[in-house]
């Protein structure tokens, strides 16, 4: 498994704001951590039973982050980084994760908790699966107050021949990465 992480603070570059809202009103921000029973409100979730599985493993009680916004898709479009591996298909998946706890607040905590992910899924067995972890900033909105912290959006691409050997991978991949999660939260 390819495994990476980087960092994008810049004025321009992406940043969530909990809880969040669609502007259209669409969708929300659930907060799957102290109420797992809003998954069934999630449609990514529901049309990819094994990205419900992996929320659900986020949201634990005992783990340490919880998640805020995901989506999951099939696509052809090949980066040229990933034109390397000869396949034409991928599956793919963002999740938007947090800690649960002050460590929110701290980039060194970020940076040190994405590195032993990354170590941890560069050992994994050499399959055709991408993972890539992005600290970002976030606005945590508590009440009346705002405090500005870090996330990590998660990529995850499976990559294949067709469709189904796309999610095949993908699923193996999203395995290692709940795995990978939990040890390095130790």
């Amino acid at each position: 498994m390819d495994a990476d992480f980087s960092v994008e603070l810049a004025s321009d570059d992406e940043r969530l704001e909990i809880p969040w809202a669609a502007p259209d009103g669409s969708c929300r921000y659930a907060d799957l951590k102290n109420h797992p029973e809003l998954i069934a409100q999630i449609a990514e979730a529901q049309r990819e039973p094994i990205l419900a599985e992996f929320l659900k493993a986020v949201n634990a009680p005992g783990s340490i982050l919880q998640s805020a916004k995901c989506d999951a898709w099939l696509s052809d479009d090949i980066s040229p980084e990933q034109e390397i591996l000869g396949l034409p298909v991928k599956f793919g998946c963002y999740v938007d994760l947090c800690f649960c706890d002050e460590r929110r607040f701290s980039f060194s905590a970020h940076e040190l908790y994405a590195r032993r992910i990354t170590e941890l899924l560069t050992r994994a067995p050499e399959i055709p699966t991408s993972a890539e972890f992005l600290i970002r900033r976030c606005h945590f909105h508590e009440g009346a107050s705002e405090r500005t912290g870090f996330y990590f959006t998660f990529y995850l691409f499976g990559f294949g021949n067709d469709e189904q050997s796309a999610r095949r991978q993908w699923h193996i991949g999203l395995q290692l990465v709940e795995n990978a999660l939990r040890q390095a939260a130790r």
